[in-house]
């Protein structure tokens, strides 16, 4: 590295102790990239791939972006899974003796990268760290740097796969962090969380407990310490310390919490009732969270987010968000008034913790002004409000005291970096002032200057000019050279002019320019201090955001309920669920007011089991849907779409409906189908509400109407869960004889041979699954529908199916009632544990010619 020139040893350097991230290294007005890191990040970039003179290297590949919109380009990479190291200049370049001293004050990863702006406000950018404890445990920590969350939880257990999958989902984390060489966990979490980037770290950080507690030494801890929630948290703690590389004032405690503290939710139920992701494109369109999402701010859109994915169990803690929301909606002027506040507020949230970091710029603090003062507004409205709405106005007292403190300080329209001064407040620092008055004043100076010179020397066309290479001079054409008097001192030649400067133009420069750098070096220097004030109130901030991300949620929630025309639930201690004119609150606003068939529900106590059937598209999902989606939302403290409803608390909801192929998991529909069953049988309560939509369907026929049977019976008699179960085994329907199940069926109107779903739920049981109507209506050829009838019809009558027009139909011989094929009974008594895959090829090649050669009797018969 001798023959290297200085700046590229320097970079070279500080590249070794980085070689993982793209360094961008501070030169001038740019961030430039060397060597692979150019390479790789130039097309990710879309700049252009240069070269630059690296000594004995020749020329090496280099590419570059202004520092002034690094934001926009660090964003493209660390959405491709890169990270970046923020390598700046540490000391004024005109001050430096030698190279600029330079060194990594940040990585920015995917979990810490705070300057990038999502579409989608709601989103929370998590960073969680996994610590597997002995055979069966994790502890999970998670932290949001842009809101200054820290929380840590233990999982342990039966199904703790399936618990820290769940709670993977739910987070959503665009970062993980994982211990290196654990294959399996590292498929377990891409599984759950396929987007997020994986980081490893060394498997002795998450076993090390007293290291954990030193990197926890500086932050307060709520609530139980548990090992494997310690391990995890430090793990995170010493991650966010060696990235970040400063004080993190802002996570300054770490929460514990537990799962089981809120409405356990699986990751197929958040999936098939679609809460705040689509099963189409994992987008908020069609979601719970889009109908009810009417905050204003980022941390109302989040808190709203959080309450949809954890509803409460706490009946009191419900009926104080419900209470909330009802006074909302019945003062619709306080309401109003709030919101035009609300709209007008930046994330206090999100600013507080880029002032935590020493990242708020001047526009920041401004920002943070604002809504500070438009807080103590908010605040003033509560006034009358009592419970929770009272609480959380209380929370925003003292905010005002900071607004003043920046708005006497900070310049009313600052640029956008602190370097080049213009960012404090004239009359702030009587310093300050007088540097820019000598500032100001010296444009009059010169104006009198230039004008005293063209009297003395005769020349009229005489200028006086600044640029930043030859500072201030005087200009004179060449055909007034003459004119030049003897004390002018030529500094630059042009093809039709020269420059001089003068003994007193000498004196005014060096002391104006000395002015202009020290007024910039006063104001970042008096605005850190700014800062700082700003920062020791860093606890009132939090709580402050964090209370108006609440109040803008329950204003959101009162604005859905006005507009929905949904009504206040009310939480019963017993286990009922009665909901009168019940609506899908997704489906509703797809359809518009008026198109949507409501329908009644009563479940619990002795009902514990309806059994639904009816036809596809008649509505046997949504009703399903919306019964789970009514009782989350009355948990969560919103109002519901409904005429009436009565909500028991519930501990669990389970969804089994649809599935799909999981092809990154190499599992078929009927697996994945059956891995939902089984977390339903395994995990349910009596408290829990299931939804079970086609269970058996992914299998033969016999195999899943035995599953569907065998469920129910486990349901009723084992764990007694308020069920709604649909299918299209109509033998379910039999099954009313058992203590707590009831039918009930979609409606269908019959006209000739037609049918229209009326999409009413009943008592009682169909009588006809309607298939070939659906089948009809969905646009088959109808001779394709005449034919299947045809079928339809011999098979009902047990008669073997007779040959279409034009095709050869084979008969189901096998499946004939009362008789049974030789080659079935040679199936049934196969001793599969002895038979190897030589002898099973042998026996199916047998098998097959000895079905051909059944065919072609049955063929010969007929044509003779």
């Amino acid at each position: 590295m001798s023959n290297l020139t200085p700046m590229m040893r320097q970079y070279m350097e500080i590249k070794q102790q980085h070689p993982d991230a793209i360094l961008f290294f501070h030169l001038g007005d740019f961030y430039e990239l060397f060597f692979e890191d150019a390479v790789k990040a130039a097309p990710v970039l879309e700049v252009v791939l240069t070269s630059r003179d690296a000594g004995s290297l020749g020329r090496v590949p280099m590419c570059g972006v202004p520092c002034h919109s690094a934001a926009v380009y660090i964003a493209r990479l660390v959405s491709q899974g890169f990270k970046v190291a923020l390598c700046e200049q540490l000391e004024v370049p005109s001050q430096a003796k030698g190279i600029v001293r330079r060194g990594v004050t940040r990585i920015i990863t995917p979990g810490t990268f705070l300057e990038g702006e999502t579409a989608d406000k709601s989103v929370h950018q998590y960073l969680v760290a996994v610590a597997p404890v002995r055979a069966h445990g994790y502890g999970v920590a998670v932290a949001e740097l842009g809101t200054g969350e820290f929380r840590a939880t233990s999982l342990e257990g039966t199904g703790v796969t399936d618990q820290l999958v769940d709670e993977l989902y739910r987070l959503q984390p665009v970062e993980v962090v994982l211990p290196e060489g654990n294959e399996a966990l590292h498929q377990l979490v891409r599984s759950a969380v396929p987007s997020a980037a994986l980081t490893f770290r060394p498997q002795d950080c998450f076993r090390d407990l007293e290291r954990a507690r030193a990197a926890l030494a500086d932050l307060d801890w709520e609530g139980e310490q548990a090992e494997a929630a310690l391990l995890a948290a430090g793990v995170l703690a010493s991650y966010l310390s060696e990235t970040q590389k400063r004080e993190l004032k802002h996570l300054h405690r770490v929460s514990w919490y537990r799962p089981t503290g809120f409405m356990l939710l699986d990751a197929a139920t958040r999936r098939n009732l679609e809460l705040t992701r689509s099963l189409i494109d994992g987008g908020r369109k069609g979601t719970l969270l889009e109908v009810l999402d009417y905050t204003l701010t980022g941390m109302g859109g989040r808190r709203l987010r959080d309450w949809i994915e954890q509803p409460l169990l706490d009946p009191e803690a419900i009926e104080r968000r419900l209470e909330a929301v009802t006074y909302l909606v019945e003062q619709p002027i306080i309401l109003e008034e709030l919101r035009s506040r609300l709209k007008k507020m930046g994330d206090v949230e999100r600013l507080a913790s880029r002032l935590s970091l020493g990242l708020a710029g001047a526009r920041d603090l401004l920002l943070l002004k604002e809504a500070l003062l438009l807080a103590g507004e908010v605040r003033e409205k509560l006034s009358p409000a009592t419970g929770l709405l009272g609480e959380l106005r209380d929370r925003l007292a003292g905010v005002e005291e900071v607004a003043v403190l920046i708005e006497e300080a900070v310049a009313p329209d600052p640029p956008a970096g602190l370097q080049e001064g213009g960012i404090i407040k004239d009359g702030y620092n009587p310093e300050v002032d007088r540097l820019r008055a000598l500032r100001r004043d010296g444009r009059e100076y010169l104006a009198a200057l230039e004008a005293k010179e063209r009297e003395r020397t005769g020349i009229k066309s005489l200028k006086v000019g600044y640029n930043r290479v030859f500072g201030y001079y005087l200009e004179v054409t060449r055909a007034n050279l003459h004119l030049v008097p003897p004390d002018y001192q030529r500094r630059q030649t042009l093809a039709q002019a020269e420059r001089f400067v003068t003994p007193e133009l000498k004196q005014y420069e060096e002391m104006v320019l000395g002015a202009e750098e020290r007024l910039c070096s006063l104001e970042y220097e008096l605005f850190c201090q700014v800062r700082e004030r700003v920062q020791a109130h860093l606890d009132r901030l939090l709580r402050a955001a964090r209370a108006l991300g609440q109040i803008d949620a329950l204003a959101g929630l009162a604005v859905a309920a006005v507009k929905g025309r949904y009504v206040r639930p009310r939480i019963l201690s017993s286990d009922l669920i009665r909901i009168r004119e019940g609506r899908h609150p997704v489906v509703e606003r797809a359809l518009g007011p008026g198109n949507f068939v409501p329908n009644d529900t009563l479940l619990g106590g002795e009902r514990r089991l309806a059994i639904i059937t009816g036809p596809n598209m008649g509505g046997k999902s949504t009703y399903m849907r919306q019964v789970a989606l009514i009782v989350l939302m009355a948990q969560m403290g919103s109002y519901v779409p409904a005429a009436e409803a009565e909500i028991g608390v519930v501990d669990r909801i389970f969804t089994r409906v649809g599935a799909a192929d999981n092809l990154y998991g190499g599992q078929s529909t009927f697996m994945v189908e059956m891995g939902e069953c089984r977390t339903i049988l395994t995990q349910a309560t009596s408290r829990s509400l299931v939804v079970m939509d086609e269970v058996g369907r992914g299998t033969s026929t016999y195999d899943g109407m035995s599953l569907a049977r065998s469920m129910v019976e486990f349901l009723v008699y084992r764990l007694r869960p308020k069920t709604l179960f649909s299918t299209h085994y109509h033998e379910l329907t039999d099954l009313e004889r058992y203590p707590g199940v009831f039918n009930l069926h979609v409606a269908v109107r019959e006209e000739g041979d037609k049918v229209s779903f009326l999409y009413r739920v009943l008592p009682g049981k169909a009588d006809r699954s309607y298939g070939l109507h659906v089948a009809a209506l969905a646009g088959l050829p109808p001779e394709v529908v005449q034919r299947a009838g045809e079928i339809l019809e011999e098979l009902e009558n047990h008669r073997p199916v007779a040959e279409g027009k034009g095709r050869r139909v084979i008969q189901l011989d096998l499946f004939s009632g009362g008789w049974e094929h030789p080659l079935l009974a040679e199936l049934s008594r196969l001793d599969l544990d002895q038979l190897t895959p030589l002898k099973a090829l042998n026996l199916l090649a047998e098998w097959q010619e000895r079905l051909r050669e059944e065919r072609r009797k049955q063929g010969g018969g007929r044509r003779g």
